[in-house]
């Protein structure tokens, strides 16, 4: 029996998450993106009329949702326009989904947590986040789960990629201008590819086919799981692998966070428990170290 190729709605376009979905969900329906900056229709998330009217317009079988608020210090001093992105748009989404029956995933943050632990986040553990950035990502998460729409949330942490303003191309780049360089050495997360995000959202995805070729989360709608790297790293472990890595001769110093003030409060410990995603669907992402090899061997390519 032939389907008619589900269409999927991909929010963003050229983020590190949005660039690499666009490729991996391709074999899973036809996919059309919404945002600024080339999208296949242009789109201001910040106008709610404009998103209701593309949505219906399109009535997709699917809504993946990868844009976001990301300027975790300048949010500190535009909390609404974090709020609007962060939170509101996700709940309005998550309305359309659920008056269209359009299942909907979306991603969230480890800033969800107060980063003072000792042990990798849990689903079920209690949010208590500590910047602006943090708490809007958490609002988001319950106006979508609110909304009642069938929708899957998956928070990841500490996303690198080889496009976009990242750590990894930060530190390239410095690392070729400096002599020597400070880096956070008390900061710990699990470095986490965007490439493997989008390979590891088109597996779990391709779980939820329907029998008419839709899409479905089932019985597991209305829930969160964790989706990171596995093993755990400093952001000075994380220059140091990159620096080792390129063979340059800068040289590294690790900071304390109080050496490095930013307008934003940074969890401390970032590191999110993978095993509910591995339980359930099966995957599991590569150690970090790994995960970067293989992502600066494409990019020596």
């Amino acid at each position: 029996m032939n389907y008619e190729s589900p269409r999927i709605l991909l929010f963003g376009h050229n983020g590190q998450i949005a660039w690499e979905l666009r490729r991996s969900l391709a074999t899973l329906g036809s996919v059309v993106t919404a945002g600024l900056d080339g999208a296949d229709h242009e789109l201001d998330l910040g106008d709610g009329d404009a998103l209701r009217r593309l949505v219906h317009e399109l009535n997709p079988g699917l809504m993946v949702n990868a844009a976001a608020y990301t300027a975790v210090d300048q949010a500190e001093s535009e909390p609404e326009l974090a709020r609007r992105l962060n939170a509101d748009v996700v709940g309005e989404m998550g309305q359309l989904g659920a008056a269209l029956n359009c299942p909907v995933l979306h991603y969230s943050t480890d800033y969800v947590f107060s980063g003072k632990g000792d042990r990798p986040w849990k689903e079920n553990d209690e949010p208590d986040p500590k910047s602006v950035y943090g708490k809007t990502k958490l609002d988001g998460e319950r106006a979508l789960l609110a909304s009642r729409a069938d929708c899957l949330i998956l928070r990841t942490a500490w996303v690198y990629g080889g496009r976009g303003r990242n750590f990894l191309l930060s530190m390239q780049r410095l690392f070729r201008e400096k002599d020597s360089l400070g880096v956070v050495a008390d900061q710990f997360g699990a470095p986490t590819w965007s490439r493997l995000i989008a390979e590891a959202t088109a597996q779990l995805l391709a779980q939820c086919r329907t029998a008419d070729g839709g899409f479905s989360f089932g019985e597991h709608r209305e829930e969160i799981f964790h989706l990171s790297a596995e093993g755990q790293a400093s952001w000075f472990d994380f220059a140091r692998a990159i620096l080792d890595a390129g063979n340059e001769s800068c040289r590294l110093e690790p900071l304390a966070t109080g050496e490095y003030p930013t307008a934003a409060v940074r969890p401390a410990y970032s590191v999110l428990n993978n095993n509910r995603l591995w339980q359930v669907w099966g995957i599991r992402l590569p150690h970090w170290r790994e995960s970067l090899a293989l992502c600066l061997e494409e990019r020596d390519g």
